[in-house]
């Protein structure tokens, strides 16, 4: 009976530690507006740590019965089913992706929950530790280096206003113009420009965009409209 409430005692301990350390990733998240937050991420590595266990003992329970059993065929199944989960949080929108970092966390914590449901306490706590460190310190490493984004300027002008023009006045250092487009309407004498732009800057891309805009403005160019455009 003592033997039986010490097992228990310690599956009870790493499904708690599980529950923690998914919950500490969640709670990053959950700050950040994800749609997975600190529950799903909390129930995601319970249940990692849960099916671990259940691998572990089902596979005691088979060989003592004299069954050769495999421990790992539950807990292997954990990797598969979280993909699911995973691909749940990610959304497309044109060329632009979100919820890469929150898919990769569920994974993530799933591992952490399958470590620490197999009593490996110091790889489940080393995890979290490292996954936690690079989703709160890289955030502010990233303001310090330039990396490119891309997006689309839309200028509606009178129809006698050419791309060249446009581009003269928002050529930059920092940008690099990819492709130009120009739909004309005679019957209203205007004309759209589209051009797909890279921008290549540190810290925040809006403001290199506004700047684009005030130049634009401040330009002795007739225009109807601008807008930027996210790809």
């Amino acid at each position: 009976m003592q033997d039986l409430l010490n097992q228990y005692g310690e599956f009870l301990f790493r499904i708690l530690l599980a529950s923690l350390l998914g919950a500490l990733i969640g709670l990053e998240r959950d700050k950040h507006g994800r749609a997975a937050g600190l529950r799903t991420h909390l129930l995601v590595s319970m249940g990692a740590a849960v099916f671990t266990i259940l691998s572990e003992v089902i596979s005691q329970d088979e060989n003592a019965a004299g069954i050769l059993s495999d421990p790992a065929r539950i807990a292997a199944q954990v990797v598969t089913g979280i993909g699911f989960l995973g691909a749940g949080v990610i959304i497309k929108e044109g060329a632009n992706v979100h919820g890469l970092t929150t898919a990769a966390c569920m994974w993530g914590v799933a591992a952490i929950g399958m470590a620490a449901g197999g009593g490996y306490y110091g790889i489940a706590v080393i995890a979290t530790v490292v996954a936690l460190a690079s989703l709160v310190f890289l955030k502010f490493l990233e303001r310090f280096y330039a990396k490119d984004s891309y997006r689309t300027l839309s200028v509606r002008t009178p129809i006698d206003v050419s791309a060249s023009q446009i581009i003269e006045v928002v050529k930059s250092k920092q940008l690099t113009v990819l492709n130009s487009d120009i739909e004309k309407n005679y019957e209203t004498g205007t004309s759209v420009t589209k051009l797909t732009i890279r921008l290549h800057t540190s810290g925040i891309t809006d403001k290199l965009a506004h700047g684009i805009i005030q130049s634009l403005e401040s330009s002795t160019l007739p225009m109807q409209e601008v807008k930027w455009e996210r790809m």
